[in-house]
């Protein structure tokens, strides 16, 4: 499929509701070239009674790379003892990206919230952390957040923070929702940006008090200008990977395997349409 140099990688939020062995094999078969893998993935292999090592071993024997691994959620503006706990989660994912061969962690704000005075020397901690195994680390700003909800305070706390190893993680669906569709995010220099992530938005307002909206579409089914923004993104130089994150209960009924096809068959036709020159 035509892919203009970016690998593309299944976030396992969209399988949400399958077991990761078959998420990963689903993404396998149906041609995804890597994987963005969550926190909450080995939490629920652990669940089960699995070991960390494990996991990795269930993970490398699907035979995709992981580009990306999150991290667990809320250390940006958690406090005493759940902050202690949430960098010991932190330290020990960069010691399993490490294992992976993967090189980015990611994070969101997550469930807390807080000024962005509290959040910029936990970036800092965090940032050196992930620094101190050879890892970057991507931010995401996510549209429902009452703090961390567009690129300009996101843009602000890296800047603040002043780590080379953090940068930007944008979200197709974020940008849409934060008023910035298309080509919304220009300012950004290619430098900048560490990660991307799509789906596409319904034409319909989130519902209120979702802070992490589960109505997201495959690519081509909302309301997204993908000519656009894949058009900027190749245009600024953006290596890749792009993760397809479409978290929705109707997609999660289908068997994983077709989703799967099905989302790899839809981002070939957005793909086809970006012009190859930029233009």
């Amino acid at each position: 499929m035509p892919r203009h140099g970016w690998p593309l990688a299944l976030h396992t939020w969209s399988l949400d509701t399958t077991p990761l062995a078959e998420a990963l094999a689903a993404a396998r078969d149906a041609g995804f070239d890597s994987l963005e893998l969550r926190r909450i993935d080995f939490t629920r292999c652990h669940e089960k009674g699995m070991s960390n090592a494990e996991v990795i071993g269930l993970v490398r024997g699907c035979g995709l790379p992981v580009d990306v691994l999150g991290v667990e959620y809320g250390w940006l503006f958690a406090d005493g003892e759940e902050s202690r706990r949430l960098f010991a989660v932190f330290a020990e994912t960069c010691g399993i990206a490490r294992e992976l061969g993967c090189g980015m962690l990611m994070s969101a704000p997550g469930q807390l919230t807080g000024t962005l005075d509290s959040a910029v020397p936990r970036l800092r901690e965090a940032a050196d952390i992930a620094a101190g195994h050879g890892l970057k680390l991507a931010i995401e700003f996510n549209s429902q957040h009452p703090v961390i909800n567009h690129i300009e305070v996101l843009r602000e706390l890296l800047a603040r923070a002043g780590r080379a190893n953090a940068g930007l993680l944008l979200d197709a669906y974020h940008l849409h929702r934060s008023g910035r569709p298309g080509r919304g995010f220009e300012e950004i220099a290619g430098s900048e940006l560490f990660c991307f992530q799509y789906s596409d938005v319904p034409d319909a307002p989130v519902g209120a008090g979702t802070r992490r909206p589960t109505d997201r579409l495959l690519p081509g089914d909302g309301v997204v200008p993908w000519r656009d923004v894949l058009g900027l993104l190749r245009e600024k130089g953006f290596g890749g990977p792009l993760s397809f994150e479409a978290p929705n209960p109707e997609l999660w009924a289908r068997p994983a395997l077709d989703l799967a096809r099905a989302a790899v068959a839809a981002t070939a036709r957005i793909l086809a349409e970006v012009p190859r020159d930029g233009g």
